[in-house]
């Protein structure tokens, strides 16, 4: 199969917020301070790790269709949905409100090209789709050093209705 024009614009704009990702990870990794620190560089390494390896395994598809992936820095740069990490250190509790929004504008550019994706090429859909799964599960767990216990209500219930 030969990638559409659309399909490797749609799997170029998934690479480059990816390369992106990875770097504005790392550099929220380098310069995050504060309480609970270890904690959050250490998870900040896991989702530059999966980045990256997302990255790669994105690029050869598009080789495998016959499209030719650009992530060189001007490219990411210019292209790229996501907001930009400040410069200096940046405390623990901004950081995770920045990587959160890193995250999910990740995410939401993946959601908003995954339909089209899906009708042309449902192989890289499914690709795309193991992304979204892992980087939502990074966006619960790195919000979560952020937020306070929400209080119970008869809404949140987990039991199933009319069970003791």
């Amino acid at each position: 199969m030969k990638a559409s024009a659309e399909l490797g614009s749609n799997l170029q704009s998934v690479l480059v917020d990816l390369i992106e990702l990875h770097v504005q990870g790392k550099q929220a990794h380098w310069s995050v301070v504060g309480k609970n620190f270890r904690d959050l560089h250490l998870q900040l390494d896991e989702i530059i790790d999966d980045a990256r390896i997302f990255t790669d395994e994105l690029a050869e598809r598009m080789r495998a269709l016959d499209a030719l992936p650009d992530g060189r820095t001007e490219t990411v740069t210019k292209t790229t949905h996501l907001p930009r990490f400040p410069a200096g250190e940046v405390d623990t509790t901004e950081t995770v409100g920045l990587v959160t929004a890193l995250l999910t504008a990740t995410v939401d550019n993946i959601r908003e090209i995954h339909e089209a994706v899906d009708e042309e090429d449902p192989a890289s859909a499914d690709i795309l789709n193991g992304f979204i799964v892992k980087l939502e599960q990074y966006i619960w767990m790195v919000s979560a050093e952020g937020r306070k216990p929400r209080k119970p209500t008869t809404k949140d219930s987990t039991r199933p209705v009319g069970k003791a």
